[in-house]
């Protein structure tokens, strides 16, 4: 009796041990396509420098009008500042009206990533919309906004933007607008080649037998299997807005005068690039370091946010 007794207790301190295990991994964390891409994430460097350097320009952007050496619209009155190289009084030095061009440059940096952020994200709802009709859908639906998007595509986009903007007229409002309109075949595409990898699974089909609407099937099932590759592509456009934002204000096309725009800066300087080059090298480099960093960041994001990939 004392030797079955013993072997109970050894059977119930066993079980109990593996019901502890069991529920400290049930306990653990469990494991999302997100928290792992976040992990793979902070294991590339580049991509590190470039969402410290995104966060940095969103907040120097943000609180201009509390630092800024010379608030926006105010010339300097003091004419021996026009033109003045860097010191410390003008750290990027003064254009030919007297204005700090650190200012200005940083005023740029709110135009300029204001005009980025909210291009894509026209560009983007049209994109998944189109995309998700032509891939959802199929038959003629996909024939006609794919042959339009091929149209799109088949010309240079810059061109495109420009014919707009020739119609609508410049201004911060219109070039945003006609970036985002015309910047949504890519989008769709990506959205589209998303859906028909997703769309034929089992869980769809059991979602569809059981009556859900095709909208429901498409916000609750479809979109958020295929967010991934629209989260890469959307971040990198947003570096390609801000380079066609600074192309046509360069043109004249885009942000109008006295409202800075990188560009704009780099047009109005290279009259001086010879005797005062700072005009055009600084928003030259805001813009170089600023859609760097977006690409660099959609390139850590894509390898971040695929399956396939281990961890280390």
């Amino acid at each position: 009796m004392e030797k079955d007794n013993k072997k109970d207790e050894k059977v119930m301190e066993s079980q109990a041990e593996a019901s502890g295990q069991a529920e400290g991994d049930a306990s653990a964390p469990a494991r999302t396509l997100w928290g792992d891409a976040w992990k793979r994430l902070r294991r590339n460097k580049l991509a590190i420098i470039a969402v410290v350097w995104i966060i940095f320009m969103v907040i120097l952007a943000l609180s201009a009008d509390l630092w800024v050496p010379q608030t926006l619209g105010k010339p300097n009155a003091q004419l021996f500042d026009v033109r003045m190289p860097m010191s410390a009084k003008h750290p990027f030095g003064t254009d030919q009206l007297g204005r700090d061009v650190l200012s200005r440059v940083i005023y740029g940096a709110r135009i300029s990533l204001a005009v980025g952020v909210l291009a894509t994200a026209i560009s983007t709802v049209i994109g998944l919309v189109m995309g998700a009709i032509a891939a959802y859908y199929g038959g003629i639906w996909d024939t006609i906004i794919m042959r339009l998007a091929d149209i799109f595509l088949a010309f240079p986009y810059t061109l495109f933007v420009i014919a707009m903007l020739a119609v609508i007229g410049p201004g911060i409002q219109n070039v945003f607008i006609a970036i985002g309109i015309l910047g949504w075949p890519s989008i769709a595409r990506v959205f589209r080649s998303a859906i028909l990898t997703v769309k034929e699974n089992d869980y769809v089909d059991a979602a569809r037998s059981m009556g859900a609407s095709d909208l429901r099937i498409i916000a609750r099932h479809i979109f958020p299997n295929s967010v991934a590759s629209i989260v890469v592509y959307a971040t990198m456009n947003i570096g390609g807005a801000i380079l066609t934002e600074s192309a046509l204000s360069y043109l004249g096309m885009g942000v109008v005068p006295p409202d800075p725009s990188w560009g704009s800066l780099i047009q109005s300087g290279q009259t001086y690039l010879s005797t005062e080059p700072w005009l055009m090298i600084m928003p030259g480099l805001a813009i170089l370091t600023t859609v760097l960093a977006f690409t660099l960041l959609g390139d850590g994001l894509r390898d971040a946010l695929d399956v396939k990939m281990k961890d280390a």
